[in-house]
């Protein structure tokens, strides 16, 4: 039995090593309109400004980049909703590689399409009676591919983990840090690094309510299904906490609080209008969480994984004016 962690701060900076001069340090935004509103400073880490919209790129190359040659030679295998197929497919491509992604056929269109603007091949499935991981596995194992998950893998992690990485070492004492959780790998890694670095920041993470997988899961001290959730934040749609990343956020976060649809709207909205950036719903959930309260106690210096921004203009504007999207 061991008590150490399947990642570490360590994994987190050679990650960022391999990632310089690759991926985008992302800028961090300041708004004395938020401050006040939030009653504290907040430190805005914009990874929509990411390449390919979100920080999933960061893990993707971190995984694929420490492929032997002949595995890059024969390609690679993903499976998501949009953010981190667009991620493998440029990763694969900047690596001399191909890719083949699964998504749902309901992925919003301009993540398909951006993913096949990489030179990605899609293959589709349904999300709400398929199960993702086996086909997944089945299509990777039939065509000789290396398989990628979008968060079931430390060296995935441990790339998703230098956005915070790179927030505390610009923007330095944090007294939390909040970030959406889907899966858990964002969130893993970003509470890998900011214990790693601060012990005593709290680590927040953000769910849908309809998605709150990970809240129950804490909660019962056991990865906990649901049904699959049905809500705009897309990329946090997971049904059950991954194996590996609850195994890190179980030790590593202290809370996990939940936001409504209609509060994630308002989030993006007061984003466009205030800030003036462009997030996806999943990227909104931490900004929602401050704005409406949900931090039983506001600390003076807030750090947010803002983690995405990929939507397109018809969709945008028809969940910031409460309209239905079809």
């Amino acid at each position: 039995m061991t008590n150490a962690l399947p990642v570490t701060l360590g994994d987190v900076r050679e990650a960022a090593a391999r990632l310089k001069g690759v991926a985008h340090r992302t800028p961090v935004l300041r708004s004395r309109t938020l401050d006040a509103l939030v009653g504290a400073e907040v430190f805005l880490k914009c990874e929509n400004f990411q390449r390919i919209g979100a920080f999933k790129f960061r893990g993707a190359y971190n995984a694929i980049s420490r492929l032997s040659p002949a595995q890059l030679a024969k390609g690679i295998a993903a499976y998501y909703s949009g953010n981190h197929a667009q991620a493998v497919a440029l990763a694969a491509r900047e690596l001399g590689s191909t890719a083949v992604i699964l998504m749902p056929e309901d992925t919003p269109k301009s993540k398909m399409e951006a993913t096949a603007g990489y030179g990605a091949e899609i293959v589709t499935y349904d999300r709400y009676n398929g199960d993702r991981v086996a086909i997944g596995e089945a299509l990777a194992a039939d065509r000789g591919l290396a398989l990628i998950p979008p968060y079931e893998h430390p060296h995935v992690i441990a790339g998703q983990g230098t956005a915070a990485l790179e927030l505390i070492e610009e923007v330095g004492e944090l007294d939390a840090l909040l970030a959406p959780i889907g899966g858990g790998g964002l969130m893993a890694g970003s509470a890998t690094a900011a214990k790693g670095l601060r012990p005593a920041m709290r680590v927040i993470g953000v769910e849908p309510e309809a998605g709150d997988d990970t809240k129950r899961s804490l909660s019962a001290g056991e990865r906990v299904s649901i049904p699959v959730p049905r809500t705009i934040a897309d990329g946090q749609a997971a049904n059950i906490p991954g194996e590996l990343t609850f195994s890190i956020n179980k030790r590593l976060v202290d809370e996990i609080v939940l936001v409504s649809d209609d509060e994630i709207r308002e989030a993006m909205r007061l984003a466009f209008e205030r800030l003036k950036i462009v997030i996806e719903p999943s990227g909104a959930t931490p900004l929602a969480a401050l704005l409406v309260g949900r931090l039983e106690r506001v600390p003076p210096r807030i750090g947010l994984i803002i983690s995405g921004g990929n939507i397109d203009a018809r969709r945008f504007a028809e969940l910031c004016a409460g309209t239905p999207v079809t």
